[in-house]
């Protein structure tokens, strides 16, 4: 087998092990949904600052640094271990997107972020790294695919229909979709820019609270508290 194709094995299966972390993230929207948006914060914001100054002592401390890369270095992506710009992890910014979402979204409007989030770029990467034959913007050299981005697209309706509804009306349901296309042009024109675990929840946040204003006026979407 050539060396590129035992390369590109090797990704695939550590975007596996990935994927399947990032699925743990999911306690984040379950366990928000059942508790206060104080206590949330007082969970995580703690959190967040100890997963950053941990990412950071990575770049600093050659002790940690030798650890960290033993145990987790295969996960990480090429721009996750860039030593001059001391860049985060996706753990890291997942909790960073979580704080954000939390202080400017509505309850159920984060929540249905981040189940999208989770469940669709998990779907894109393994998809798009399995399947993904035809590139966005191949100039650029993206790894983003139609293929893959299809694979947001299906998984996030999918994620919409399970999360859920201030009255569960069938608009309700377009207006999730809707924000899940958002959110997938989001994640491919954010790339080197904005992390997309941040883009992602965001863009698709903004968008269906922006639909609910304009569409569904009436509907409460405070309604988890």
């Amino acid at each position: 087998m050539e060396q590129s194709a035992v390369r590109d094995t090797v990704d695939f299966k550590a975007e596996l092990v990935r994927k399947g972390i990032h699925f743990f993230s999911l306690a984040i929207p379950v366990v928000y949904s059942f508790i206060s948006k104080k206590l949330a914060l007082e969970i995580l914001i703690p959190l967040t600052v100890i997963f950053i100054i941990l990412d950071l002592a990575r770049y600093e401390i050659p002790q940690f640094s030798g650890l960290f890369y033993k145990f987790v270095g295969f996960l990480l992506r090429k721009h996750e271990v860039d030593e001059k710009k001391h860049a985060l992890n996706g753990a890291t910014f997942m909790l960073i997107s979580a704080v954000i979402c939390i202080v400017i979204f509505p309850k159920y409007i984060m929540v249905s972020s981040f189940v999208v989030l989770i469940l669709a770029d998990s779907a894109s990467a393994v998809f798009g790294k399995r399947f993904g034959k035809h590139k966005i913007f191949p100039s650029r050299g993206m790894p983003k695919s139609y293929e893959g981005s299809l694979a947001f697209i299906i998984a996030g309706a999918a994620a919409v229909a399970l999360t859920p509804k201030v009255d569960y009306l069938f608009a309700e349901y377009l207006v999730g979709i809707a924000a899940t296309v958002v959110a997938s042009a989001a994640e491919v024109l954010s790339y080197d820019i904005v992390d997309d675990n941040i883009a992602i929840p965001i863009s698709f946040g903004l968008t269906m609270w922006a639909l609910y204003i304009i569409f569904l006026p009436r509907l409460n979407v405070f309604f988890m508290g």
